[in-house]
């Protein structure tokens, strides 16, 4: 795909995202979507700026159209070996090195990666199926993608590989931490997602391609579902409180639902088991490849992979037993859960 379509899909692809989230903010949420929207947008515009000065460079610089009579990605890589392979010329490097790093910048902050990650839970104030299209397998993606597709790039500077590589396991550790503190449903799959992205652009920055985009996919089928299960527990829960983000999602009030959205809780039984990595499901084979690459990268980042695998299986457990199993923490002698709601459900599978 040429350069220069990419970055305009990235761009729409942001303000779809606004629109989308801005959608409620005078129904149902108010300001706290509007806060939430507004966080979002002005947030990831200083973002693409690194994007956009890093697409301009190369063409301003070194004549990119005029040099290659394409926007090409393949053209550009071809450019880009060409000045570092002068090494008797370091302003090429430093110039190559410009690009890379302003490119990266702008990808994760797309994907959610640490220090730029802040607003991936705000955006969960929107409708769950958008979390569940949007935040689980499409936008957050694009961050990914990117790197991916810039990879060759990457590779030939070292400097920024590392980079990729630091970023990837501070935001695995650091998602996961987060996580377990979250009483929002919502939220608390946001922050599984960051850690998830982070085991991706953990594997692209150790040179894993096919992993990350392995695990980019299995990934998006089990959190799209966690999202769409999530829904029907709201949904649920609505019954009791009202139509109230701020109680209908909070774990801490649920308990017990299992008899009243059974079906819901095998399926999202299914995504916990596939996210935590338990074999024979999708996650399970991503993430070991993931896993077993970096053992042969770096022993630190191994033990830190490792042990982060062992508590998403913590904190997503954690969300299911909160939600399904035990007694419900809130009463009401007019609790019907939503009995009618069997199609939420049976639309899942």
């Amino acid at each position: 795909m040429p350069k220069i379509l990419i970055t305009l899909e990235r761009q729409l692809e942001r303000y779809d995202s606004y629109l989308l989230l801005s959608m409620l903010r005078q129904m149902f949420y108010g300001y706290k979507l509007l806060n939430a929207t507004n966080s979002y947008f002005f947030d990831s515009g200083p973002r693409e700026l690194f994007v956009s000065i890093a697409i301009l460079l190369p063409v301003i610089s070194i004549g990119l159209y005029w040099l290659t009579g394409s926007f090409e990605f393949q053209d550009l890589f071809e450019i880009f070996n060409n000045l570092i392979s002068n090494n008797d010329n370091e302003v090429h490097f430093l110039f190559v090195t410009l690009c890379a790093f302003l490119l990266f910048s702008g990808a994760i902050a797309k994907s959610a990666q640490f220090p730029l990650h802040v607003w991936l839970p705000d955006a969960m104030e929107g409708p769950t199926p958008i979390s569940a299209l949007i935040h689980a397998a499409t936008m957050v993606a694009a961050g990914i993608f990117l790197v991916a597709r810039l990879l060759p790039l990457f590779v030939v500077i070292p400097y920024i590989m590392k980079l990729i590589a630091l970023i990837g396991i501070i935001t695995v550790l650091l998602g996961a931490t987060l996580a377990f503190a979250q009483k929002d449903i919502k939220r608390g799959l946001a922050y599984s997602t960051m850690s998830q992205l982070g085991y991706m652009m953990l594997a692209l920055g150790m040179g894993s391609y096919r992993a990350a985009l392995f695990h980019l996919i299995t990934h998006a089928y089990s959190k799209a579902l966690l999202f769409l299960g999530s829904g029907s527990i709201i949904h649920s829960m609505e019954g009791i409180v009202g139509y109230s983000p701020d109680k209908s999602q909070n774990m801490v009030l649920m308990g017990g639902l299992t008899k009243h959205v059974p079906i819901t809780k095998i399926a999202f039984l299914l995504g916990t088991l596939s996210l935590c990595g338990i074999p024979p499901l999708a996650c399970f084979w991503s993430k070991d490849e993931i896993l077993n690459d970096s053992l042969s990268y770096s022993p630190i980042f191994a033990i830190i992979a490792f042990s982060t695998a062992g508590l998403t299986a913590f904190y997503m457990f954690r969300v299911y037993l909160l939600t399904f199993e035990g007694h419900l923490n809130i009463y009401f002698q007019n609790y019907n859960g939503k009995k009618n709601s069997a199609f939420y459900s049976i639309s899942l599978w």
